[in-house]
């Protein structure tokens, strides 16, 4: 009986380790800057750390409270961790400080570098990735080494999981696997690996400005400062409205722009006209700017006002053209009122999530 238990136990790590190989590991698409090297590696020496009596850390010492849910906490030690080894000054300006939800997600959408899994931000409208005429739906973007994955547990858009991605991998099917580290999961700092698809991903706060998404009057942020710039160069805009500020007088300007070449006069930032204010602006000989950082002396604040998000996965670009007329219409009071579809979000939360 023992050696039928030993042989079973050698089949089933073959067997593992068969299917593991055939898993290739995807190619990062853009270039790993050096400090997500070092941010990987300090996240890898702390593999094993396991929290103490009552839920001790030292990332939640290093962060003001001893015994808090640590998941960003480590996240945000490991970064600062690099700053201080290589003199680098990352946090708070490539990656949040932040200890509380929803804080890390709304710092990468106010610095323009936020994508959600199913490319519908709310309060904004869609996205899309950079270069391409169509708008971002689930598995469009691969996460990349250095990337934040962030995770809701319960149904509604709340983040109350953070972790960091390691690399991704596909298997012989097309399905994509992200590889991350996190801590908090439940009790140590894990590898762990989660499907592309798993609709508990809320969006991904990413290293790169690799998406462009809408913009209406009241949004804030960077994205907002880059458009403000290139209606500024290209004369629709004074140079001191460039402020990060989405209102009346943007607004007015772009629906100059609009009707000026044959859009619809809106006023809303949608993918024709980025695509249109952009061959505007090239042409004139400008450089982009979107590698432009919000300067933090300003003192932005997101104004996410809209009561629900339209969570679906869309596939179907028919159905997508005939929401839009409608998602963008300036008569709207709300114009992403859908009908909330987190109830679609059937995954279950992991087995070491507690939940109230």
């Amino acid at each position: 009986m023992r050696a039928l238990i030993v042989l079973a136990a050698m089949l089933t790590t073959i067997l593992f380790c068969t299917a593991s190989l055939a898993d290739t590991r995807i190619d990062p698409a853009y270039d790993i800057p050096e400090y997500v090297t070092w941010l990987l590696d300090v996240a890898r020496g702390e593999l094993g750390y396991t929290e103490g009596a009552h839920g001790y850390t030292k990332y939640g010492e290093w962060a003001g409270d001893p015994y808090a849910q640590w998941c960003a906490e480590f996240l945000c030690w490991c970064v600062h961790t690099v700053d201080e080894t290589h003199g680098t000054e990352l946090l708070d300006s490539v990656y949040p400080l932040y200890s509380s939800s929803n804080v890390g997600k709304n710092w990468f959408i106010d610095h323009g570098r936020y994508l959600v899994r199913w490319g519908n931000l709310d309060g904004w409208g869609y996205q899309w990735l950079k270069g391409e005429s169509d708008f971002l739906t689930t598995g469009d973007y691969i996460p990349q080494p250095g990337d934040w994955v962030f995770f809701t547990w319960t149904n509604d858009l709340n983040t109350d999981h953070v972790a960091m991605v390691e690399y991704c991998t596909r298997d012989d099917g097309g399905n994509v696997t992200i590889h991350v580290i996190e801590g908090n999961t439940p009790a140590s700092v894990k590898r762990t690996e989660y499907p592309l698809a798993y609709r508990r991903i809320l969006g991904f706060g990413t290293v790169h400005d690799v998406a462009d998404w809408t913009m209406r009057s009241g949004n804030v942020g960077e994205k907002v400062r880059q458009l403000q710039f290139k209606l500024a160069q290209t004369g629709y805009l004074a140079e001191d409205k460039v402020d990060g500020r989405f209102g009346s007088t943007t607004q007015a300007s772009l629906m100059q722009f609009q009707e000026e070449h044959h859009l619809r006069a809106n006023g809303i930032a949608n993918l024709s006209t980025q695509q249109a204010l952009d061959r505007v602006y090239l042409s004139a000989g400008n450089q982009n700017p979107s590698s432009w950082i919000v300067d933090d002396d300003e003192d932005f604040t997101l104004d996410l006002s809209f009561d629900d998000m339209f969570a679906q996965d869309w596939t179907d670009e028919e159905e997508v053209e005939l929401l839009t007329e409608d998602l963008f219409s300036p008569e709207s009071d709300n114009d992403l009122a859908f009908e909330d579809s987190l109830t679609e979000i059937g995954d279950p939360a992991p087995a070491w999530v507690q939940t109230e």
